[in-house]
């Protein structure tokens, strides 16, 4: 289940819109991030429509991380 982090503050910010997350800044942290409602499984949906495939996937801890790609033109 969501939310789910999808980008930090240097993320394309047309993807971020794409997906619809907003952009957060902890309280503390010195960083933002990009988060989205939805669970992961739909996110890797949305970003596999634009032409992003996933190369790996691993846990941290209880956090799930993939690793995608898209090629370029």
């Amino acid at each position: 289940s969501g939310p789910t982090n999808v980008g930090d503050e240097f993320s394309d910010p047309a993807i971020m819109s794409y997906l619809g997350a907003r952009k957060t800044t902890m309280l503390g942290n010195n960083f933002s991030e990009y988060h989205v409602d939805e669970p992961p499984r739909l996110v890797l949906d949305k970003l596999e429509k634009i032409g992003f495939r996933v190369l790996s996937m691993t846990g941290v801890g209880q956090t799930l991380v993939w690793c995608l790609h898209k090629e370029t033109e």
